[in-house]
């Protein structure tokens, strides 16, 4: 459903209550975001300006409004975008055999919930979503209730979101985010194979105080635009955070080439170097994942600017990624792949 009239410089009445779809940013540059957070105006606590504040003092450039089965509210969010802050328009489409994320809406528009497994409308809403060029996001596949176990296939979502924020326990990491990350980690090797898997997104699920941005996704964008952000998360160009003092760099070489995180590097049959720069965890352990499960562990070496590296080929390894550990086996950050071909 779409509102509104035409107004000035072609767009809609409605539009002009609600953010831009685009800042002024930094240009082309990885971007901090948070794409599930809840205001008053359904189940959380926060009222529009209290996420934003605490948004940008996490360290956030950009936010997604998704708020349970409802548009975002008209005028309560306009205010708040910023040259350097990016507000997203977005719902968590809340079934009964699931909830996922309709990223990148238009102002006004609702997509209907009335669905669930077997009924055989998910992909007429999955569609609705990608013909105004916004992304479906799978979100909390084992979240502990019963409405959160997501039953629906993944096929025809963009991502998954792998890990989920803060329930009643005070550790960011817990067992349903444990049990999502195996699940999207195992379907990679034949997703990829196929040409059509699907980026990994951590997102805080904010409903209460102090859970914003813990975690995140990092993104790379051409600019800080809703649909430079969304084509970066599409395309796997983004990896997970646990909090802004983490920063992680993760690049293959082979014979000079180089590719990052989301991108595919061609090998030539020559060996391939991996290396993973790590900062702000000073203990804990990097992991290197590839389509045979996990390959190589490396120690962290304790001074909060950590180096590690491995070498593979693309006959051994279809592609890698990375996990990085607290002692306690929490993650604090976590990539997509890089493929190797």
């Amino acid at each position: 459903m779409r509102v509104g009239s035409t107004g000035l410089w072609g767009r809609t009445l409605s539009n002009l209550s609600f953010p831009p779809t685009r800042a002024v940013g930094r240009g082309a540059a990885w971007y901090r975001g948070d794409c599930h957070v809840h205001s008053v105006h359904s189940d959380g606590e926060l009222t529009p300006e209290e996420l934003a504040v605490r948004g940008r003092a996490a360290g956030l450039d950009f936010m997604a409004t998704t708020e349970h089965n409802s548009a975002a509210e008209s005028g309560a969010w306009v205010h708040l975008a910023a040259d350097d802050f990016l507000i997203i328009l977005g719902e968590e489409v809340t079934t009964n055999t699931g909830h996922w994320l309709a990223l990148g809406i238009k102002p006004g528009e609702v997509i209907d919930w009335n669905h669930q497994v077997r009924d055989g409308l998910i992909d007429q809403c999955l569609d609705q979503v990608h013909q105004v060029g916004g992304l479906c996001v799978a979100a909390h596949p084992h979240a502990p209730y019963p409405s959160g176990d997501f039953m629906f296939p993944f096929r025809g979502f963009d991502a998954v979101e792998v890990w989920n924020g803060l329930w009643t326990s005070d550790r960011p990491w817990n067992a349903d985010n444990e049990a999502a990350l195996a699940e999207w980690g195992r379907s990679l090797a034949a997703d990829i194979h196929t040409g059509s898997w699907r980026s990994a997104m951590g997102n805080s699920d904010t409903h209460l105080e102090g859970q914003i941005g813990i975690p995140h996704s990092v993104v790379f964008a051409e600019e800080l635009n809703t649909e430079a952000i969304l084509a970066g998360i599409r395309a796997g160009r983004s990896w997970i955070a646990e909090s802004a003092d983490v920063d992680v760099t993760f690049t293959a070489n082979a014979d000079g080439h180089v590719a990052g995180v989301g991108e595919q590097l061609t090998t030539y049959g020559g060996r391939v170097e991996v290396q993973a720069a790590v900062r702000g965890v000073t203990v804990g352990t990097v992991s290197f994942h590839t389509d045979r499960g996990k390959a190589h562990r490396a120690s962290l070496p304790g001074d909060g600017a950590g180096v590690v590296q491995w070498d593979t080929t693309a006959e051994e390894s279809m592609f890698v990624r990375i996990e990085v550990r607290h002692p306690n086996g929490d993650v604090a950050a976590l990539t997509n792949p890089i493929i190797l071909v």
